[in-house]
């Protein structure tokens, strides 16, 4: 029985360790995409302007 508590100890343990993995591995894959975010510049595509365009996409506000 003595052979039980540092067993559960080591499971524990690893159990902690893998909590913290996981968390760095998401808060990097967060910050890689917030990086992504900012760094990433749309190009301006061609939309219609006319609101009498049938059934065209049209820009809410043009950045072009």
């Amino acid at each position: 029985m003595s052979g039980a508590i540092p067993r559960r100890r080591h499971a524990a343990q690893l159990v902690w360790l893998l909590v913290g993995v996981t968390a760095l591995l998401l808060g990097l894959a967060n910050a890689h995409l917030v990086y992504v975010a900012f760094q990433s510049q749309p190009v301006c595509l061609d939309h219609s302007k006319s609101p009498q365009a049938g059934g065209a996409f049209q820009a809410a506000k043009s950045a072009c």
